[in-house]
């Protein structure tokens, strides 16, 4: 389970990277809280972040449900997808908003597979 941990972490590490590259745009662009706009760019890395924060509350229960049910190993490597995913839609939302499909289609085929692996496993462990 040490190696789920590590990737939990690691999507938390990457997290408040997200966050200080949005608070860096919000002085680079003078954008004084508390507004969340001003600056297309600006706006681009707070939604980055936003985004990242509710994905993270789906994805890190996930994650450790599946390890607990399914595998620990799948679970990383899952988690790692993951951890690609949001680096990816970091990266095409900052560049031009359109160019962040990848990275959320990665995402959120990790959490279905995390969440529906984790319900149907768990499901059966309690009926069985």
């Amino acid at each position: 389970m040490e190696v789920v941990s590590i990737v939990g972490l690691l999507a938390l590490v990457q997290y408040l990277y997200f966050l200080i590259q949005a608070g860096r745009a919000r002085v680079e662009y003078e954008v004084e809280a508390p507004a969340v706009s001003g600056h297309a760019l600006f706006e681009r890395r707070l939604r980055v972040q936003q985004n990242t924060l509710e994905q993270l509350i789906i994805f890190l229960p996930a994650l450790w449900c599946f390890a607990r049910y399914v595998n620990p190993a799948a679970a990383a490597v899952l988690g790692l997808f993951f951890i690609l995913g949001r680096g990816l839609y970091s990266a095409g939302y900052v560049s031009e908003p359109k160019k962040r499909t990848m990275g959320m289609t990665i995402t959120f085929i990790v959490e279905i597979i995390l969440l529906g692996g984790s319900l149907i496993w768990a499901m059966l462990a309690w009926w069985v």
